[in-house]
């Protein structure tokens, strides 16, 4: 396996993801931010937070695999939600949870950061997610 993650006592405890994640390899692999829309570029779940990260996750997904690379390889997950409140995490997780098994995220997920804004490119995408893997 090229990444190990870890979460040293010293770090706040418990959180859904890993504080740290070593990669080792030699081939980086980087997705760009990834949002809910299906290969001919409709909507999927507008309006819906949970159906929105799910399908972002999903998309993330298969540019991970077109590089050869699953998200056992992740070493960071950036997520972009449009006017974040905490009352979001809610369906933030619920995505996360409903295709964890699917696409085989790891649990803790790695480090990930999960950042406010208060818009992205189009007024019916919630979130974008980016990913940066490594390969050996």
């Amino acid at each position: 396996m090229s990444v190990t993650l870890s979460s040293p006592p010293e770090l706040m405890q418990p959180v859904p993801y890993a504080h740290v994640a070593v990669g080792v390899g030699t081939r980086h692999v980087h997705v760009s931010g990834q949002i809910a829309r299906d290969s001919a570029a409709n909507p999927v779940a507008p309006g819906d937070l949970a159906g929105q990260v799910a399908q972002a996750l999903r998309n993330t997904s298969a540019g991970l695999s077109s590089a050869g690379a699953t998200f056992g390889d992740v070493l960071r997950l950036t997520f972009y939600v449009t006017q974040w409140t905490p009352e979001k995490i809610a369906p933030f997780l619920e995505g996360v949870g409903a295709v964890a098994d699917e696409l085989g995220l790891p649990t803790p997920l790695p480090p990930s950061s999960l950042i406010g804004v208060d818009y992205l490119f189009e007024p019916d995408v919630l979130v974008e997610v980016e990913a940066t893997a490594i390969l050996p």
